[in-house]
């Protein structure tokens, strides 16, 4: 057997009286919300209609520091900011010896490689040799894979000189450097 179903109260038809009442009432809404956004257009027009008080609000002005950590998480600059960071500290990364004879070039943040330039070819070679440790030792300080690579450059040789003595084909100092 089924149960007999409870009877739901019906709603009471509205009269002309609380028809118009309902009217009324959205009336009053929209004509809210048409005054709030004419204010809101009037206030625009006028500059904004914000005015200085004793509560901060968005015109403040921001410690300069702020104002730069703000706008490197607005850019998207974390990663560069922080490897420039560390060139700025790379004697304290590598070591004072190394440092004085290879210095950080730049940051190529798609390929996430860094570039450094030594003085000597023998330098080069050592620092080659020190990389993996190097990139750990970067992505430690910075965050997993902010550096992927260590390219090291040799140093550059002196400038091309061009003239008479010179054999065809021949890079000069270029061939013995780098």
């Amino acid at each position: 057997m089924t149960e007999p179903q409870p009877e739901r109260p019906k709603t009471p038809e509205l009269s002309g009286v609380d028809l118009a009442r309902q009217a009324l009432v959205a009336a009053k809404e929209q004509a809210r919300a048409r005054g709030a956004a004419a204010q809101q257009k009037k206030q625009a027009r006028r500059g904004g209609g914000l005015r200085s008080g004793a509560r901060a609000d968005g015109r403040d002005p921001l410690p300069l520091g702020a104002a730069i950590n703000r706008l490197i998480t607005e850019r998207g600059w974390e990663a560069p900011a922080a490897v420039g960071g560390v060139m700025g500290r790379w004697p304290q990364m590598v070591g004072p010896e190394v440092a004085q004879h290879c210095e950080p070039q730049r940051y190529d943040e798609d390929a996430r490689v860094l570039t450094v330039q030594c003085d000597s070819t023998a330098w080069a070679t050592q620092l080659r040799l020190l990389a993996p440790q190097l990139v750990a030792r970067l992505n430690d300080d910075l965050g997993h894979g902010t550096v992927k690579m260590i390219k090291v450059l040799g140093p550059g040789g002196p400038a091309r000189r061009y003239g008479q003595l010179r054999a065809p084909g021949s890079k000069g100092p270029g061939d013995t450097y780098g």
